[in-house]
Parts: C-alpha cells; structure tokens; sequence
C-alpha cells in the first residue's frame, strides 16, 4: 500500500511572506558569475579560413577540445566558433560544482552500465584530478576549490539512500553530527564525500580557459554561428566561412547541426538566487567551515555552495520545461520559481533572516534521456560531438572534450571503448508527446517527494525501460 501524501519540510516550516518579499527586492535579473568575471572580446570570423579542426562552441566542453587539440599538436591549427559570447551559456552560469561523476550519479550509473561502473568511477575521478592538474600547472584563475561535497537528507525516508551510498571516502553523519557540521534545522543526516568534488567560479573558469586557449596558439572568434557544417570539413557563419579537416561539435543545449542529435537532447531550464555578502555574524552562524557544495537528497533537488567572498549560491528544485524545446531568454525569469527558491532559503537557513538578494537567474540544461553525456562521431569520422550533460558537465566536459578527440583521431583508447560511449540515449519523441511526458514525468517525481520516496506507476515504467531518473 503505497504511503499517504504528507508534506516536505519546505511547506511545514516556510517563513514568513514578509521575510521573502524583503530578501527579493533589491534582486535584479543578471548572472552574477559573468558580472564578477568580464570576459576578453574576440573578434567575429569574417572572410575565409582553414585550420586542421574546427571546434564550433565557446563554453567548458568546447574549450577544452581547443586546448587539449593544441597541447596534443602545437603545431595544429585550431579554430574555435563561438556564436555569441565565450562562457555565456550554461558555462558562465552554472553551480560551479564540479563533480567527479562521469554518470549523473553513483544509481544512474550502476543501472544503466552496472558491468563498466566500477571503470567509470575511477576514470571519473581520474578527469577530475586531471582538471585539478590543469589548473595548478597553467595557474587558471578559477576560485578552484577541492573541498569535497555533502548530501543531505531533509526527510526521515532519505536517511537510507545516503547510507546505501557510504563507503572509504564517504562518511555517514547523523542528524547531530550533519547540524554540527552545517547548522540547518532541515537536515535529517548527511553523507560527507572528501574527493570527488570540487567547487570553481563558472566564469572564470571558462575565461581562464579561453586565455590559455590562446596563448597555446588556438584561434577564438565570437559572434559568429555556424549554421551550416556540409560533409563537416565546411562551415558557414553569417560573414565568414572556416575550412577545416576535422571538426568538434560542442553545442550541447543548442539545436544540433547534426540531424540526428535533435530528438536526443532537450532545453530545461534551472533557476537560481544569489544572495548579498554575508557579515561575519552571519557567516559564523552557519558553521560550514568546509566550505563544501551541499546537494539534497529529493527528486526535486536544491544546491548550494559558498562563493570566494561569502555570498549563498541556492539554486534547483523547479526544473522547467516548455513546449516546443526552445531556448528563450523570455524563460529566464520565472517570479514564482524565484519566490519558493527564497522560501527554500530561509527554510534551510532561518537564522540568516534579513539576508537579500542581489542576483536572479536562469539557464537551459542539455538533458538527455539518460541524464548524463553521450558521445559520436558523423561525416565518415570528421565530425565528433559530446553533449546531454544534464546538469552535471563542469568536470564531464573535460572527459567529453578528451572522447571527441580520440573518435576524430581514429584512436581506440579506454574511454572510446566504454558502453557508456558507444551507446546512445533514447531519443525524446516529438511534442506534443515530449512536453506531455516531461511534464507528467515533472509531477510524478513531486509526488514522490511527497510519498516517502515511492514511485508511481509511471515513474517504474520509465525505470523499467531506461529512463528513469535517479541520481
């Protein structure tokens, strides 16, 4: 018999109105990230050119494709297209967590490849020691942080997931030990992973890949889309076209310019505040002397982390998905989303009442119905592409960018051997059945937050044929 719906902490323990309208009004539509960190221009592709490979796409996964092409081969020469602004997109705009996971997941992992995971898991936290490498040896200005991450369960049917999860770098924390830790009244217990997580300022981390990009010799033009890419050795953009011998798709959310990935990836949009530098009251009200990026345990998921100059990043929960699959900056701004994201705030932290608001925002995640990246290659092996990271690309993108090149290089390696790479999600159907199923997929998952976790009919079927979402 299935459990009675109840209510999450979020509805039994929401703050005042007063409290939410106040923390809001000085909030402004703007990213912070990209605000703090302005990027250099580059100029726009006109005329014709040539290069060896071609890299059409500005953010993490396209940025690192240029640089680790160029550190491979200096001597190639490499061309990256950006269609508007280095970094703008889902690269200038995210969590700035940067996980381990390769697969959305320690679950979604062992389900879907339950014989490679174990390989996986150790090429995972290889890529993100390779990151942290990268960083420390060119001296990337990115607020890179290996602090590990936190789980938290904030109701008493969570509690089992994270101790399924311990193990030799995860440790299981009681309710006490948790609040200790982190001072919420929302936590039930916590699971503390030590290695596989780090944090980074999303901004930075693109501009600093751009600028060692171009010391390394790769060639970078903005404002200049690709709309066409032929057999893939010729792309057109609106003023200038780029001949090149190999070519590196890194588009992600944006529709593909190969026809077969249109149907393999959809726009869903996450939404997140930013609040005002805490004072040292607040800040010491907190604990959190870790500084770890926090992620909770439900279906519908917050996120949050500390920036380089205290502020809160809390982000999540409502993951919204519009009709017809576009991305639109009309999306961004969603009043109610931002409301009961500042309601969740002061749920998690009541003693930083007073606390507002200085930056609202949104962005457009590539998800894929295997919720995380998928890989190939087109146009006789000219063309590679990795994309469908689902929300969790800023160290995946690193490992993507590593797969494309071995696919465009021919090389049969560890990674180009992997089920995970050589298989492909299922596509999304068509609307009106896409917005039909996401959204029904959307409130099933709610209603399970609400039943202690238990899974309707229609979420055990997209279990049972691979769609599942359980990260």
């Amino acid at each position: 018999m299935s459990p009675s719906p109840t209510s999450t902490v979020f509805e039994r323990q929401q703050p005042d109105e007063a409290v939410v309208r106040r923390a809001l009004a000085p909030t402004r539509q703007a990213v912070f990230w990209t605000e703090d960190a302005p990027g250099d221009p580059y100029p726009r592709l006109t005329g014709d050119h040539s290069c060896d490979l071609a890299v059409v796409g500005g953010g993490y996964t396209g940025l690192w494709t240029a640089l680790l092409a160029k550190r491979e081969d200096p001597s190639a020469r490499v061309v990256l297209l950006e269609g508007r602004r280095v970094g703008w997109a889902a690269s200038g705009r995210n969590g700035g967590f940067c996980e381990a996971s390769l697969t959305h997941g320690e679950e979604n992992g062992r389900t879907r490849w339950p014989g490679e995971f174990d390989e996986l898991q150790r090429l995972g936290m290889r890529n993100l020691d390779e990151i942290e490498s990268t960083v420390d040896e060119l001296g990337l200005d990115a607020e890179f942080e290996r602090n590990g991450a936190l789980d938290v369960a904030t109701e008493p049917h969570q509690v089992e997931w994270l101790r399924e999860a311990e193990g030799p770098e995860a440790t299981l924390l009681d309710r006490e030990a948790v609040r200790a830790l982190v001072h919420s009244p929302t936590y039930e217990a916590g699971l503390l992973r030590r290695r596989d997580s780090a944090l980074v300022h999303p901004a930075k981390l693109a501009r600093a890949l751009a600028r060692a990009c171009v010391a390394a010799g790769v060639e970078i033009f903005e404002n200049s889309p690709v709309q066409s890419i032929g057999d893939g050795t010729v792309l057109e953009t609106p003023t200038g076209t780029l001949r090149s011998q190999r070519t590196a798709l890194a588009t992600n959310v944006f529709p593909s310019l190969l026809r077969r990935n249109r149907l393999s990836t959809v726009p869903v949009y996450d939404y997140v505040l930013m609040t005002e530098p805490l004072s040292a009251a607040q800040r010491a009200s907190l604990g959190w002397e870790g500084r770890q990026g926090i992620g909770d345990s439900a279906n519908q998921f917050h996120y949050y982390r500390l920036t380089a100059d205290d502020r809160i990043l809390f982000g999540g929960y409502d993951a919204v998905y519009h009709y017809g699959g576009r991305v639109r900056s009309a999306y961004e701004d969603r009043p109610q989303t931002f409301r009961r994201l500042a309601s969740h705030f002061f749920t998690t932290f009541p003693q930083l009442e007073g606390v507002t608001f200085t930056h609202r925002w949104a962005g457009a995640i590539d998800t894929s119905s295997r919720f995380c990246a998928f890989f190939g290659s087109a146009r006789q092996g000219r063309v590679a592409y990795a994309l469908g990271y689902t929300g969790l690309g800023v160290a995946a993108t690193h490992f993507g960018a590593q797969v494309m090149l071995d696919l465009l290089a021919g090389r049969s390696t560890e990674r180009t051997e992997l089920e995970m790479v050589r298989t492909r999600p299922i596509p999304f159907p068509p609307e009106p059945a896409a917005s039909l199923g996401i959204n029904l997929t959307r409130w099933s998952l709610d209603r399970a937050d609400h039943r202690a976790g238990d899974r309707n009919a229609f979420l055990r079927t997209l279990d049972a044929v691979g769609l599942g979402f359980d990260s």
